[in-house]
């Protein structure tokens, strides 16, 4: 009775907040500058949410549909069989479900804030029908938006690849490591020639849509002040600076997730066994609306004491994670965003809602700190937790996480710097000061490799020396590959072909032999090279680490040959003509190869050349001083607007074609002096 009376009082607040706070537009500015980037300024933050929702609306309000769909029921509807999957996932994760259970976890300022995002969606949506996905999306609840978070950090966590692998029957496999990822570097003041704590936020996401970095600045007179990137749907700044601090992400891949087969009934299919007991799963059967298909499609999804439960040919399989677990990762952000100092920032990152990603932070008062950051179970040892596992088993059902203070972390090493590049917690820094992985449990599965970036940066950081800003800008724009290619398969074994024995690939083989590893726009041996990754990529996926073996070899390079000479009639191109920078009817020869420190990932395009979809996207450079605003520089990669015909849509493209940057700041005043547009939200 008293979890009665708790709730529907938590009901009743909720309604009372969101019945009080419905917002002026009036009380909201949106300042424009040159690139289109809008700072929003307002009294409170619920009206800088909303504020942010109108204008990232303006300028993406398709990719900002698309993370609401599910919650909906609606993916599919609007595209295809392959958004009724996301309708799937959303029910079988149970992210309403989950989100109900734990909305008393968080706060009325947090719930403030996300109503005020959701107020302004929904304005524009209403003001706006025309550009609306679909008629029955609109209008959108808290509640509504909550889910689609678990949703989206369950996917991003994993449980997308998870669902994929039941589905096909396949075994757990170690991630491409070396294809995508991200970068962060902070550096001690007593570190730089300038005096300056240094900070690199750098993310690799995709080029558009949902995943792709939106700039963005929101300031309120309750204590917001605070620039960065944001995904779609992301109500405040996920990583950025505001004026006493500065974090960055990258994609962590430490064990944050299980899969078990179930032991099933033969006499009752629908009961598993559990610690000796017969248990009935959960069965709730779900219809997905499908774009073309005129009927709903039925579907059952299952839920054991695991979790999320798929069944395929040869069994119930069950997946478990934090991500979908808790429902307060923005709230999380939102405390980060108003932190004043390291105390404030790591109370909010002690809340354990974030249930992933490194965190890499810098300040005013010269902190540098460094966490893997995850929702990481507190596993029995003696399983094998990399994969399958038996779920017919207490032992094997964890309850219970890692504190944060068990996670890897770093403060102020006496080497002065941390970075990180998706690779290892315990190669962060200087030889020296790197903890231990064997301090830690192995059934946590740390990262244990270093990556071609990571090794790069050590060949470049001046560990002896003080570190100038242009060098440092330098290190992340940098385009070679480390001295020893630290790729899972030997691809530099197809250097080692014999010319004369395989004369017919001479030149190719030359070319690639005599390759300076850089990824210039202008390389020759860069085009080779990245023919030669993809196809072996699409050949090894899964293997074991191993040479590249003769045969493998001469099969590769006379895919290449025929592929040059089909698609451009000649074997000596540039990695320019191969790999293009596309935005609308335009490209642009482009320069970078995968997992360098200013990298692309590519997909096929049109006569025979591939283009960017995903790389160098959000770079800011951030110079802290003890006094005054910090200095901020940054490029993302197209323009503020994804909306074709506006000025905005690739006004960024010149400097990110020559790794340039645009200046930012914090300050009110020169940012209503050099406005472009000033206006409210309506």
């Amino acid at each position: 009775m008293k979890l009665f009376f708790t709730a529907l009082l938590c009901v009743f607040c909720v309604k009372a907040i969101q019945a009080q706070s419905v917002i002026d537009p009036q009380n909201i500015e949106i300042v424009r500058d040159s690139f289109g980037i809008p700072h929003i300024y307002a009294n409170t933050d619920a009206e800088a949410a909303y504020g942010l929702a109108w204008a990232h609306a303006e300028d993406d309000f398709e990719s900002l549909q698309q993370v609401v769909l599910p919650t909906k029921g609606l993916m599919g509807k609007v595209l295809g069989k392959a958004g009724a999957a996301g309708d799937y996932a959303f029910a079988l994760f149970r992210c309403r479900e989950i989100t109900a259970e734990k909305w008393n976890t968080l706060t009325p300022a947090f719930l403030k804030l996300i109503d005020g995002y959701v107020q302004g969606i929904n304005r524009y949506a209403a003001t706006h029908p025309k550009e609306v996905l679909h008629k029955k999306l609109f209008p959108i609840t808290v509640k509504d938006y909550i889910a689609s978070s678990v949703l989206a950090l369950t996917v991003f966590n994993g449980g997308d690849a998870a669902l994929q692998r039941i589905f096909n029957n396949t075994e757990w496999q170690a991630p491409e490591l070396n294809k995508k990822g991200s970068n962060s570097i902070a550096v001690n003041a007593t570190k730089t020639t300038t005096g300056e704590t240094f900070l690199l936020v750098n993310a690799h996401q995709p080029n558009t849509g949902p995943q792709a970095f939106y700039e963005a600045h929101i300031c309120s007179k309750e204590g917001l002040n605070v620039l960065g990137g944001l995904l779609a749907g992301g109500p405040c700044i996920l990583h950025g600076v505001n004026e006493n601090l500065g974090w960055a992400h990258t994609v962590n891949y430490c064990d944050r997730m299980d899969e078990y087969q179930l032991e099933m009934n033969p006499g009752h299919p629908l009961q598993y066994k559990f610690d000796g007991q017969w248990v009935d799963l959960e069965v709730k059967t779900i219809k997905l609306h499908i774009k073309g298909i005129p009927v709903a499609v039925k579907r059952k999804v299952y839920w054991s004491k695991y979790g999320a439960t798929m069944k395929n040919k040869t069994g119930f399989f069950s997946i478990r994670l934090g991500a979908n677990m808790r429902i307060g990762a923005l709230q999380e952000w939102y405390e980060m965003d108003k932190a004043k100092n390291f105390t404030e920032f790591y109370a909010a990152l002690s809340k354990q809602e974030l249930s992933m990603f490194n965190i890499m932070y810098a300040d005013r008062y010269d902190t540098i700190f460094y966490i893997n950051n995850g929702l990481i179970p507190v596993r029995q040892p003696g399983y094998n937790w990399k994969r399958t596992l038996p779920g017919n088993t207490s032992a094997t059902l964890w309850t219970n996480f890692r504190t944060i203070k068990e996670l890897p972390q770093y403060i102020n090493p006496s080497s002065g710097f941390l970075f990180n590049t998706n690779h290892s917690p315990f190669l962060a820094t200087a030889a020296k000061d790197n903890l231990q992985a064997s301090a830690f449990p192995k059934e946590d599965g740390w990262e244990q490799y270093h990556l071609n970036r990571s090794v790069r940066f050590l060949e470049l950081f001046p560990q002896q020396n003080k570190l100038s800003y242009e060098t440092f800008k330098a290190i992340k724009f940098d385009r070679q590959y480390p001295s020893v290619l630290q790729f899972p398969y030997r691809i530099d074994s197809m250097m080692l072909l014999d010319t004369v024995l395989y004369a017919a690939y001479a030149p190719l083989i030359s070319t690639l032999r005599n390759w300076d590893k850089r990824g210039d726009a202008n390389n020759k041996g860069a085009a080779i090279f990245l023919l030669t990754y993809e196809h072996l990529k699409k050949q090894l996926q899964g293997q074991d680490s191993r040479l590249i073996t003769t045969t493998e070899a001469v099969e590769t390079y006379r895919y290449i040959n025929d592929y040059l000479k089909t698609n451009f009639g000649r074997t000596d191109i540039t990695l320019g003509d191969l790999q293009k920078l596309v935005r609308g009817d335009n490209d642009w020869p482009l320069g970078g190869l995968p997992d360098q420190l200013a990298p692309q990932w590519t997909a096929p395009y049109k006569n025979g050349t591939l283009k960017s979809i995903g790389g160098d996207g959000l770079v800011m450079f951030i110079r802290f001083s003890k006094v005054g605003l910090p200095k901020i520089e940054t490029m993302n990669m197209y323009g503020t607007s994804a909306r074709p015909g506006n000025k905005h849509f690739d006004d960024q493209v010149n400097l990110y074609l020559h790794q340039q940057t645009k200046t930012m700041t914090l300050d009110k005043a020169i940012i209503y002096k050099n406005a472009e547009r000033i206006y409210h939200p309506q």
